[in-house]
């Protein structure tokens, strides 16, 4: 199995539609602890150390909190700020070019899953230079918000396209990627072709040169806590798996 010690973590956005839980949404509360630290700690039981957290939106209130975080768990984290954090996310993304120089994961700051479904994008063999995207093929899952999420059309294990308005499609993109700097360039390079910069431009790119493969996570949970609707279905989740504690490993992955 592969080792990944770095996490590229997107933690800058406003967050809107949770705004009745919180003013900032990596750190809206879910059963004890924020979303941002249930996010960061199921990279952290799959090996990773060091996390690169990109902020915008009251980043020095985030930065704050990342910082005894960091001390308190005994992780490395970098916080880097986007001052267009209202555009799309893959500006967030190539933020972390001068931290991460050789693989990492990436995710996004609301994304709370298990660990496993980690584990699953470690076990998978990888060419130099692809990018991976852990999918769900379930699509009848019902912690998934149809309407939202972003989907995936791909075959033998490759991504031929992406996008939230797909009509024909056969996975759902779980926010989890492996990726390497590879990434950083397809999307400054989608952006600068045809003005996309956001993640799903980079891989849309990517899979037109059959480097973006989707790693199927399986029967691994995951929940975008995007609404307050997604919000209540992760606290049932964690309601029967783990007790309503700060504990020092409250999550249940």
């Amino acid at each position: 199995m592969s080792q990944v010690k770095d996490c590229l973590i997107v933690a800058a956005g406003k967050g809107t539609r949770l705004k009745g839980r919180g003013d900032l949404k990596p750190l809206v509360d879910l059963c004890g602890a924020p979303l941002i630290e249930h996010a960061m700690l199921a990279a952290a039981n799959a090996g990773v150390r060091n996390f690169v957290v990109v902020t915008g939106y009251r980043a020095d209130i985030l930065a704050g909190f990342l910082k005894r975080l960091g001390e308190r768990r005994n992780w490395n984290i970098e916080t880097v700020y986007n001052p267009d954090f209202e555009k799309e996310n893959g500006l967030s993304v190539v933020l972390g070019k001068n931290y991460l120089r050789d693989e990492f994961f990436l995710t996004m700051c609301d994304h709370v899953v298990e660990t496993r479904l980690y584990e699953k994008l470690l076990e998978a063999k990888l060419p130099k230079d692809a990018v991976a995207l852990g999918v769900d093929m379930r699509l009848s899952n019902p912690d998934v918000d149809i309407d939202d999420v972003t989907k995936v059309q791909m075959s033998g294990g490759k991504i031929h396209e992406i996008g939230k308005n797909l009509t024909t499609y056969n996975a759902f993109d779980t926010g989890v990627f492996r990726a390497n700097p590879t990434l950083f360039s397809a999307i400054r390079q989608s952006q600068a072709s045809i003005g996309d910069c956001s993640i799903s431009g980079g891989m849309r790119l990517l899979a037109q040169n059959g480097q973006a493969f989707a790693i199927d996570v399986g029967t691994s949970r995951w929940i975008d806590v995007d609404s307050p609707q997604m919000l209540c279905k992760a606290q049932k989740w964690f309601d029967r798996r783990a007790p309503r504690t700060h504990a020092k490993n409250i999550s249940p992955m």
